[in-house]
């Protein structure tokens, strides 16, 4: 197995499990090799069995070199974003994988300081929100790992993944056939290949994107898990001492539109991806959809340090306009509230690419009503009919169809 390329338009080197491919220049090596100690016993019967149990010691030494495993350490981790796969060309898809390799913090000093960096070191905790926000804090105060070779397992396929860099991130893109892709729509699922010593199991969700149909991109703080966002206290408190909350409704109508119209599910969020793993279990506990997660990058130790800062109308647009222009045949729903600034990222995006957005829907959670200043303005130069503010999740439930 060889190590992938990691530009996008590159096609990554595939095998099965089973093949052994091994470069030619080493084959005439070895076979040299062989050849020159034969030469010793040309005149020996017993040479010529020698130079076969050598062959065969060879073969087993080679296909012990070509099985490739991750390396991961003991206390080393990898976590898989949700994989987007679309179709790049005929007969041809592009899976999207990204991930990060990570060592969990375990000192109690770490969780600390953080409680203190929040200004929570006064705050009294009952043990239910100590244990929750341990959990949580851990998240953004794990070890990222560089240099860690990782290997997945896409159906009976292997592939070498390129290295985490510094700050433990990995991602590139594999491209698979349509006959590869059929296989594995029933499975969903990657899996990291480990040493045969390692039990661990990490795993990691496909989502495959057709050319057609609605796609949803979907806020979620205070769009479909409460959060408070304008108020620091309480989004402190829903974020590391409270459990998750959706708002209700929002599930049902969400699941309405996956089965009736198709529809297929990107939640963008400006929350950091240290969030993920919670995240993605509050969207699978709560009954959402399944889909791909769009977060920021953030680490204490570098420049993305400063991404937490940046406001989504840099942010969001980055991630919504490549999904616009990768799916061009497809129909946007923007979901989001007034909380932020969701109104006015939608409606510069509707302006930007009128004939792909089917739906503009806010959630209002600053009680201005549809009539507002802000929304008109928001809306400028788009239909009526293109827009709707909303209270309930009912009022929007048979908007796509």
């Amino acid at each position: 197995m060889r190590p992938a390329n990691q530009t996008e338009n590159s096609k990554f080197e595939t095998r099965n499990s089973k093949q052994i491919r091994i470069p030619k220049l080493e084959i005439w090596t070895r076979i040299g090799c062989a050849i020159r100690f034969s030469n010793l016993f040309r005149i020996s019967s017993f040479g010529f069995r020698i130079l076969f149990l050598a062959l065969i010691c060879l073969g087993a030494n080679i296909q012990v070199a070509a099985a490739q495993v991750s390396n991961l350490k003991r206390d080393q981790e990898v976590v898989f974003f949700p994989t987007l796969a679309c179709r790049s060309g005929s007969n041809c898809w592009d899976l999207n994988i990204h991930g990060c390799v990570y060592e969990p913090e375990k000192r109690t000093l770490a969780l600390a300081l953080i409680r203190a960096a929040l200004g929570l070191e006064h705050v009294s905790l009952t043990p239910a929100e100590n244990k929750l926000f341990a959990e949580r804090a851990r998240l953004f105060m794990v070890d990222h790992e560089g240099g860690r070779k990782i290997v997945v397992r896409i159906g009976d396929e292997e592939f070498t993944l390129p290295k985490s860099g510094a700050n433990g991130h990995f991602s590139t893109v594999i491209q698979l056939s349509d006959a590869q892709v059929e296989k594995l729509r029933s499975l969903s699922a990657l899996q990291v290949v480990m040493p045969a010593k390692d039990s661990r199991k990490f795993a990691g969700d496909l989502n495959f994107f057709n050319d057609a149909g609605f796609i949803v991109i979907s806020d979620i703080d205070d769009t479909i898990k409460i959060t408070q966002v304008r108020d620091r206290k309480a989004t402190l408190r829903s974020t590391f001492l409270e459990p998750f909350r959706p708002v209700p409704g929002m599930a049902d109508v969400y699941q309405g539109w996956a089965q009736k119209a198709g529809a297929q599910f990107c939640y963008v969020s400006a929350s950091p991806w240290q969030l993920y793993a919670p995240l993605a279990d509050f969207i699978r506990s709560n009954g959402f959809p399944a889909g791909v997660f769009y977060l920021k990058s953030f680490r204490w130790k570098d420049e993305s340090f400063f991404n937490l800062f940046q406001g989504p109308e840099k942010y969001k647009p980055g991630v919504i306009e490549p999904l616009m222009k990768r799916f061009p045949n497809r129909q946007f729903v923007f979901v989001g509230d007034s909380g932020e600034r969701d109104p006015e990222i939608y409606g510069a995006l509707a302006r930007e690419h009128p004939q792909q957005v089917a739906k503009i829907l806010i959630r209002d959670v600053t009680e201005e009503g549809p009539d507002a200043e802000r929304f008109k303005t928001a809306f400028r130069e788009l239909p009526p009919a293109l827009w709707k503010i909303f209270q309930d999740a009912a009022e929007i439930a048979d908007l796509v169809h």
